[in-house]
């Protein structure tokens, strides 16, 4: 179900209510989070404001890792979600968001992209395989 993203429902700087002097928009309306789980993988495209086009991704099993040491890129598989700090059901779930300590390959990385809405996972590597 859409969320309506206005700030209309904020008080003035001063504390007093604003009053209400036209109706919600289209163009103000949001939408369901994007929950991202492993799997298949699954995009979905939707069409945002200004005619733009957001490339969701609604299941993956394929993240691109950067090593920051040897500052290198590679296309891993991942295993499994070990932690999101975002939400603690989505541990549970598994569901991958920005933030979020997946394991690979290569080791424990931590998500900087945002797959709900940037349409990939992007990882920094946090602890290589040999440590863990």
């Amino acid at each position: 179900m859409p969320q309506w993203h206005g700030d209309k429902h904020k008080r003035k700087l001063t504390g007093g209510k604003r009053r209400t002097y036209r109706t919600k928009r289209a163009y103000e309306m949001g939408s369901s989070p994007t929950e991202m789980r492993l799997g298949k993988p699954l995009t979905r495209t939707d069409r945002i404001h200004g005619g733009n086009l957001k490339l969701r991704t609604l299941a993956g099993n394929y993240a691109n890792v950067t090593n920051p040491a040897t500052r290198k890129t590679k296309k891993v598989e991942i295993l499994e979600v070990i932690e999101n700090p975002a939400n603690v059901d989505y541990d549970r779930r598994g569901v991958i968001t920005k933030g979020a300590i997946i394991r690979t390959s290569l080791g424990q990385a931590r998500v900087t992209s945002r797959p709900g809405q940037d349409g990939i996972v992007n990882a920094l590597l946090v602890k290589p395989a040999a440590e863990s």
